[in-house]
């Protein structure tokens, strides 16, 4: 697939501190899960693409929910992405394609900003890159692939920087890690643990009650 020539990227300035950070953050940094030292594991990429002509009160982030017959983290709220292909050139090209393919998302409408440090997915044993992204032109999106995503949502950054939707995740095997509750959704897992980690870099995260823990819902 042909993509136009890319044009010069201007990085709204409510966007700036995110994207500065993304130039040098380690993958510690983002996950204490990092890639295995020999180099297994499938490649994969999903599109972190933040979009807001007004600052980070009228921003939102796009996000979906897996379908519930996935073989692995089905159900689970997710950022758009999957798996790379051979004739993907680069982490972002998977990322693009994969956000195009699920939902919609016209490529020449995003400015890819970087690629972060490849995280590793202990349960389904993928090496994920994050690709930080500006939605420069949004335009309406919606399920694409009814086999992979059951629902697409623009999130608020607003509701994810509310104290009030912020909490601690228990799973039942004892693991826990950050939780959202966003646009009706119950964002855990590795997708809360890099909006964690990205609302920090930022600088936009506001204080929160650690100590509210919450359990997986039956659903998930």
């Amino acid at each position: 697939m042909s993509h136009p020539a890319q044009h010069s990227i201007a990085v709204p300035q409510w966007l700036s501190p995110l994207a500065e950070a993304a130039g040098t953050v380690e993958a510690r940094d983002l996950s204490r899960f990092v890639p295995p030292s020999d180099g297994s594991g499938r490649h994969s990429a999903v599109l972190m693409l933040f979009a807001s002509p007004d600052g980070v009160e009228a921003a939102d982030v796009l996000l979906l929910q897996r379908a519930a017959t996935l073989r692995s983290h089905a159900g689970q709220v997710a950022f758009p992405g999957g798996a790379t292909d051979p004739e993907d050139a680069s982490s972002r090209a998977t990322a693009l394609r994969e956000a195009e393919e699920e939902v919609g998302v016209r490529p020449q409408t995003v400015d890819v900003l970087a690629e972060l440090p490849a995280l590793w997915l202990p349960p389904s044993g993928f090496v994920v890159t994050p690709v930080l992204a500006y939605w420069r032109e949004p335009h309406p999106v919606g399920i694409v692939d009814e086999a992979e995503v059951a629902g697409v949502r623009r999130a608020p950054l607003a509701e994810l920087l509310d104290p009030a939707n912020r909490f601690t995740v228990r799973h039942p095997s004892g693991f826990t890690g950050p939780g959202f509750e966003v646009s009706g959704l119950f964002v855990w897992g590795f997708t809360a643990g890099l909006l964690d980690r990205l609302l920090r870099l930022a600088g936009w995260e506001r204080p929160w009650n650690r100590d509210a823990v919450r359990g997986l819902p039956e659903a998930s």
